[in-house]
């Protein structure tokens, strides 16, 4: 069984302080894959998940380095932005395998273009272009990725209207 929550937020700061809430669920390790069309947010959201584990400085999308490692009190965060990624097999070269510890968090956006050489993720968002802001869709992939997605759709503070709408 797979939990999904849809929501849509209408500005880049409801991303971010949604991803400020998804960050205070989140426990490691975990992996997270970000999918959607250029433009819909996937490093805004990312932001917001960084500015919630505590990280002040800037955050950029490693679009040229395609991984932005940040180290939190209590967990190593990477940010993975495969956009430009030529072949799968580029990804051995990064250490992949050794960046994934039991107090890591991957976020990894357009996880398609390193199909097979990933790990599965925990949680799977995708998000789209709406009129007004972008919709959401959160889906957990694994036991982890059902206990985030369970302990955000119990947080009081997810984001004002419109509520989320977990389906199951």
């Amino acid at each position: 069984m797979q939990t999904t929550l849809e929501l849509t937020l209408d500005t880049p700061e409801s991303q971010m302080d949604f991803g400020a809430c998804l960050a205070s669920a989140l426990k490691p390790p975990c992996v997270i894959f970000l999918e959607g069309d250029l433009g819909t947010g996937k490093t805004t959201l990312t932001r917001g998940i960084l500015r919630g584990l505590g990280h002040s400085g800037a955050v950029r999308s490693p679009t040229y380095t395609l991984v932005e490692p940040y180290a939190l009190t209590g967990l190593e965060l990477h940010h993975f932005d495969l956009y430009r990624l030529g072949d799968p097999e580029e990804l051995d070269y990064l250490g992949l395998r050794d960046l994934l510890g039991r107090d890591s968090v991957w976020v990894v956006e357009w996880p398609e273009r390193g199909a097979g050489l990933l790990p599965k993720p925990d949680l799977r968002i995708r998000l789209v272009h709406r009129d007004a802001g972008r919709h959401l869709t959160l889906t957990a992939m694994s036991p982890a990725g059902e206990a985030l997605l369970s302990d955000v759709i119990s947080a009081d503070d997810v984001v004002s209207a419109p509520q989320p709408r977990p389906n199951t």
